[in-house]
């Protein structure tokens, strides 16, 4: 009775079926699911370090020391980093003389489609309706948000 009141309330909200939502997160998780598996998980230290390639674009080791927050690593550290993430197929470089320019071969925006898959497998059961409902339980998301969120699913080019 409780879940049948929740799918009420949720249609009322978004104007979708439960059949329709499902066909999204569908089609959403086997998108994510294809990019996710493809890619090594980055530790934190690599993460801030392909924070600082995103920001530069093309760079040198030095570039990327420049724009990392304090306490910067040793650029040993951070250049051990940099060729870690190079082994695992997230940079690409170009040798310059006796130094490496390197740059993303992994976009942005595709972490982040990868980190939050990660994200919702393990906190919420492989379920955004889970995730959403979190939001919305907390008061964090209002139904404005929410009917955004739906006119950005249901018109994504916009």
């Amino acid at each position: 009775m409780v879940f049948s009141l929740e799918l009420d309330v949720w249609h009322q909200l978004t104007g979708l079926t439960i059949k329709q939502f499902a066909n999204f997160l569908f089609r959403i998780f086997s998108y994510i699911y294809d990019i996710f598996v493809s890619m090594e998980k980055l530790t934190l230290q690599e993460e801030e370090a392909m924070l600082a390639v995103w920001q530069i674009g093309k760079g040198f080791i030095k570039d990327f020391m420049d724009v990392l927050p304090e306490p910067k690593p040793p650029y040993t550290t951070l250049a051990s980093t940099v060729k870690n993430l190079e082994r695992k197929g997230y940079l690409v470089s170009e040798r310059f003389a006796n130094a490496n320019r390197y740059s993303a071969k992994v976009k942005e925006t595709e972490y982040k489609k990868r980190f939050m898959s990660g994200f919702v497998n393990n906190y919420f059961q492989s379920s955004y309706k889970e995730l959403v409902a979190f939001f919305a339980k907390d008061k964090k998301i209002s139904a404005e948000e929410l009917k955004e969120i739906i006119n950005l699913i249901e018109n994504p080019e916009k």
